[in-house]
């Protein structure tokens, strides 16, 4: 009985013909057959591939013409990072999220935005950082994620050398050609000549780069002690002005390097220094004591002394918090915004060399170190301070700033 069961089952399951080809449908199958398809839109197994999910993905990584696009590089816990922003506006409140960011591998000092086309076509999209430990600058490419190297190293230390005194083993650096020597702690891009990139450093020099090169086209040394801020004429593209902690801002045009240039005692160690984006006359330099001074420069061209006297000094903020970063806003003419160490922002009308304080803003981000108007979005003002975290500042939802420059948005 039992023999004649498993006879009926074997020859009800046709094990001689198992291997023979059927046309039927398989199990665990689609009936479509297992095909290799060459594109995942092909295959019938992928239909799902555009799902919500992948498009809100694809929607959190594309900039779009919108979007304002903010750079900031800071340090946590002795990892430093530069990270991308990107802002958006919206009928409701505005959202902010880190795009990407890149590990740097030292304490960055300064930033600078450039747009010359390193890698080609007409435009390109790189931030340029001065660092605490190294007197290299590092180029980095901003449109490439998760990116591990620079794409270019200005200066920095070619190898280290051991001493052959007999009591010292120590290493000295061997620099590279044109390399400051100490710490890089203010840079300035030349928007006329896109290639054109200044530096200044506590080795007490200002040098001039071309980045398409990679080399060190001129060296000043017109300050006796650390140099901290440089920046570039709008509207006279080779004439650079830079500002020391030996409390003098110096003027020179970088046509002739070797001329002594022009000099102004500020009694006081530059922070910062701007120029005027709507007058090609005027500069404004913030100082260790918490003044801001503004100058115009026709004066100290006319040869008198008495006449290297500030236009006008502001008492900006507290006498022992210095005023850390300025600002120029593009779209007002004689809007200024100052950030100090005493963890506030203010805002200044500059009119007729009368300044006067319209607004004041405690951002809650600390000592505030640095704060930037966005350039197409001229009423946004980025802050960043000792709590390491970028704050966007609406200027315009102040009372006082959308009466008096409301019709300037763009």
């Amino acid at each position: 009985m039992e023999v004649d069961e498993v006879s009926q089952g074997l020859k009800e399951l046709d094990m001689d013909n198992y291997d023979e080809e059927d046309d039927e449908i398989e199990l665990f199958s689609s009936g479509m057959g297992d095909l290799y398809y060459p594109s995942n839109e092909m295959d019938p197994y992928l239909k799902d591939v555009d799902d919500e999910d992948d498009e809100e993905d694809i929607d959190d990584t594309t900039v779009k013409p919108t979007d304002s696009v903010i750079i900031c590089a800071r340090n946590e816990d002795d990892v430093s990072h530069l990270e991308v922003y990107l802002y958006e506006e919206s009928s409701g409140s505005p959202n902010m999220y880190v795009h990407h960011h890149i590990i740097i591998p030292e304490f960055p000092l300064c930033t600078a935005w450039l747009d010359c086309p390193l890698k080609g076509g007409e435009k390109g999209n790189f931030v340029a950082i001065g660092s605490k430990d190294t007197p290299t600058i590092e180029i980095w490419d901003l449109d490439v994620r998760d990116e591990v190297l620079p794409c270019i190293q200005l200066g920095g230390i070619e190898e280290m050398i051991v001493s052959k005194k007999k009591k010292s083993k120590k290493q000295k650096p061997k620099f590279k050609e044109g390399s400051h020597t100490e710490s890089v702690l203010g840079l300035a891009w030349n928007k006329e000549f896109r290639n054109i990139l200044a530096s200044a450093s506590a080795d007490k020099k200002v040098k001039v780069w071309d980045v398409a090169t990679g080399t060190c086209k001129i060296t000043m040394e017109h300050h006796t002690k650390e140099v901290q801020a440089v920046a570039w004429n709008h509207y006279a593209p080779e004439v650079l002005l830079s500002g020391s902690f030996d409390q003098t801002v110096v003027m020179k045009d970088g046509r002739q390097p070797s001329h002594s240039g022009f000099k102004w005692s500020v009694m006081s160690d530059v922070e910062s220094l701007a120029w005027d984006p709507h007058c090609e006359h005027s500069f404004v330099v913030s100082l260790e004591d918490g003044t801001v001074k503004g100058f115009d420069i026709r004066a100290a061209q006319s040869g008198s002394d008495s006449d290297l006297n500030p236009t006008y000094t502001i008492q900006a903020h507290a006498q022992d918090r210095g005023v850390s970063s300025i600002s120029y806003n593009i779209s007002a003419p004689n809007l200024l915004a100052t950030g100090s160490m005493d963890k506030s922002v203010k805002l200044w009308d500059l009119s007729n060399n009368e300044p006067s304080c319209i607004a004041t803003h405690q951002p809650n981000a600390g000592a505030v170190f640095s704060i930037s108007f966005a350039v197409d979005n001229p009423f946004l003002l980025a802050i960043g301070g000792s709590k390491g975290e970028l704050h966007v500042w609406d200027t315009l939802l102040d009372a006082n700033v959308a009466r008096k420059y409301g019709s300037n948005r763009s």
